[in-house]
């Protein structure tokens, strides 16, 4: 027996209409969220140093500004290299006492993995996850755009979360 409050289907119910309260396009949108995104709120502030810079230099600005990374740059400001705070301290191992005058040729990496600012910041977080690198510069149009952290990255998220959370609860609530 049915409970009283159970009304079966009758003709003219939309039996083929259903409604959603989540979709893959909603529970997925953080996925969407691109490398532009987070600049806006970030800014696009870098500091670079020049090949023949002395790491001593570079410890400087590093200490000074808090930050874990500087990218390396020629006079017209194309990117040349990268050169993060992991890679002074493996030098320092392999050279103690001799590495605040090396250049930074010497000790940047060259090779550099870069994202734009339409990457998504899912791709982007793999990216630098599976290379084991903390900062990766942000190019368009060949010009240095900022450098974004893996920091930035994870921060972004968590308040994209938070935001959705309260989302969830004032609906929830009312």
């Amino acid at each position: 027996m049915a409970p009283s409050s159970y009304q079966p289907p009758t003709r003219g119910d939309k039996a083929g209409s259903t409604t959603r309260s989540q979709s893959v396009e909603t529970n997925l949108s953080h996925t969407q969220t691109t490398v532009a995104k987070l600049l806006e709120g970030k800014g696009e502030a870098v500091f670079s140093v020049r090949p023949n810079d002395t790491i001593h230099s570079v410890v400087d600005i590093l200490r000074e500004k808090r930050i874990g990374a500087v990218v390396v740059t020629d006079q017209n400001g194309a990117l040349q290299g990268i050169l993060s705070e992991r890679d002074i301290v493996r030098r320092m191992a392999e050279t103690p006492g001799q590495t605040l005058p090396q250049s930074v040729a010497d000790l940047m990496t060259a090779e550099v993995k870069t994202c734009t600012p339409q990457d998504y910041l899912n791709d982007v977080l793999k990216t630098m996850t599976e290379g084991r690198f903390r900062h990766m510069p942000v190019i368009s149009d060949g010009n240095l755009r900022g450098v974004i952290t893996i920091g930035d990255v994870v921060h972004f998220r968590l308040k994209e979360l938070e935001y959705e959370a309260l989302k969830m609860k004032q609906m929830i609530v009312g």
